[in-house]
């Protein structure tokens, strides 16, 4: 008989665990291979921290959707009523970065009770995301009604009901919530015609078998069961259109949309899993929740062990967040003009599924870029922490088409943004924006717009509503930053911050110009001026 060759001793040395391990955890033992008691006990708490850092990351789009539904309900804003911002948002209104260039309108639907029908006011930029914040739909000028309007159908999970033969732009997310966030824009400096349209155009109601969409041949033929006594009268009814949804002016009104920093927000993560079909969250967040306690059907009762675990996840978990989204690493793409630069968006890197980088778009046609089908995690991260939404156009290169932004945390020479200090930013001639630019100045501790005196901590092209910014004699616009308005600078080129408070910029281009895409233009960085 052959004899069979041995294990070397180093192979078994890498395969076998030592009786004990010095980690950062402290000295773990295993005597006879098998974990002490107290070895476990250490173990088991590290996981169950892992775990919790985990969903506190991961979770973070949902959780931050259900905290922006409580915000809306706490503030006596039910589901189907609109916040309308006529005025435009101010910073009395907690949304993360938020802006004050467009006429604002935001709704969530609700599905539990079959499906339910939108008709889109025209001219309008939307996005539809599930309770999740993924995306489902972009009604308005990106979407397929191509900004004349549209009557769009969203049908729950798990219904097997009639639906119409057409008519209708329907969509079957995977939950039982959504949002819609709506913008308009100003029309010859004045809001008031964006308002009128969406309170004339913008209606929500249940979608009812046999109405509009269906056909006398579907309903003979097809079964589909038409509400009843089916009369001639009712046929006409069907095409009666629906009373406007409750419109809440949100100009001035304070709302709080931003997600908890400490241990409650597992309660919000709790909350929602259970709201939602058990098919709604995916698989590998759903894991790591229930790790700690939280799944559907499961009451979340943390014992005292437990919630200093949350607790302290909670701090680290926000710690990691908000490093991924001040400092992210040069190696993850986010700085869009190179490591040098202070200009970041991670979007423009992930895509809108934070794994597959936006396309090409050159003469040739769409030419999407190689994926390796690993999830950007840490870019995902970054732009939860940081925005509201997701959709395919927030990431697309189509000149003229949607907006782009760009995010500043530092100066120059990479130091935080002091309130009590002045900056400038120099925009070179011609900025690529189509419909307007803007830069915005954001209160690093809610992510929101920055709140002084000054009231709309914002400067750009448009004269509503605070005053444009006046180009330099060499068709430069420099844009001020500080507790006090420079002398001699125009009130539009200056944007007021508070000493003691550090804050970040956006600058967005709505209806962005190839030289933003191709990076012939390029904004100067945030220099500091004392």
């Amino acid at each position: 008989m052959r004899r069979s060759a041995q294990i070397s001793p180093r192979a078994l040395e890498t395969i076998s665990t030592p009786e004990r391990v010095v980690t950062h955890l402290g000295t773990l033992e295993f005597p006879l291979g098998v974990p002490t008691e107290e070895t476990a006990n250490r173990v088991y708490d590290h996981l169950d921290r892992l775990h919790a850092v985990r969903s506190f990351l991961d979770a973070y789009s949902g959780v931050s959707m259900w905290a922006a539904r409580k915000g809306f309900l706490e503030a006596g804003i039910q589901d189907h009523d609109v916040l309308l911002f006529s005025e435009f948002m101010g910073p009395e209104t907690l949304v993360l970065t938020g802006n004050a260039d467009t006429v604002y309108f935001v709704t969530f639907l609700d599905l539990t009770e079959g499906p339910l029908v939108v008709d889109v006011p025209p001219f309008s930029l939307c996005f539809l995301n599930d309770l999740w914040y993924r995306w489902v739909a972009d009604p308005g000028i990106a979407g397929p009604d191509r900004g004349a309007g549209g009557k769009y159908l969203f049908v729950p999970p798990g219904y097997e009901g009639p639906l119409p033969e057409g008519g209708y732009f329907t969509q079957r997310p995977r939950t039982s919530r959504l949002l819609l966030g709506g913008r308009a824009f100003l029309e010859n400096g004045d809001p008031k015609p964006a308002v009128e349209r969406i309170k004339e155009g913008l209606r929500i109601h249940r979608y009812v078998p046999g109405y509009y969409g269906t056909s006398i041949g579907e309903i003979v033929t097809g079964g589909t069961a038409p509400p009843l006594p089916w009369t001639a009268q009712t046929w006409t009814a069907a095409l009666h259109r629906p009373g406007p949804p409750r419109f809440v002016e949100g100009s001035g009104l304070a709302v709080n949309t931003v997600p908890p920093a400490d241990a409650t927000y597992f309660d919000l993560a709790s909350e929602l899993v259970h709201d939602q079909p058990t098919e709604a969250l995916d698989p590998e967040i759903a894991g790591a929740l229930a790790a700690i306690g939280i799944a559907k059907g499961r009451p979340f009762e943390p014992d005292a062990r437990m919630r200093q675990i949350l607790t302290e996840a909670a701090a680290v978990g926000n710690a990691t967040a908000r490093t991924l989204a001040c400092r992210p690493h040069p190696d993850e793409g986010a700085h869009y003009y190179g490591a040098s630069s202070r200009w970041v968006n991670g979007l423009l890197a992930s895509g809108y599924d934070f794994m597959t980088p936006p396309p090409d778009i050159t003469d040739r046609g769409v030419e999407p870029r190689p994926s390796d089908g690993a999830r950007m995690l840490n870019l995902r991260n970054w732009w939860w922490y940081l925005g509201v939404g997701i959709s395919p156009a927030f990431t697309a290169p189509l000149p003229g088409i949607g907006s782009q932004y760009l995010f500043a945390f530092a100066d120059r020479q990479d130091q935080p943004l002091d309130g009590g200090r002045h900056y400038r930013l120099v925009l070179p001639p011609d900025v690529p924006a189509a419909r307007f630019w803007s830069v915005t100045v954001y209160d690093n501790q809610t992510r929101s717009m920055l709140s002084t005196p000054q009231r709309f901590p914002r400067a750009g092209s448009q004269d509503y509503p605070t005053p444009a910014a006046v180009a330099d004699a060499d068709g430069a616009t420099t844009v001020h930053f500080g507790p006090d308005r420079p002398e001699g600078v125009p009130e539009g080129n200056w944007i007021q911050t508070t000493p003691g408070r550090g804050w970040f910029v956006v600058l967005r281009l709505y209806s962005p110009l190839p030289p933003f895409f191709d990076k012939s233009w390029r904004p100067g960085e945030i220099d500091a001026e004392d």
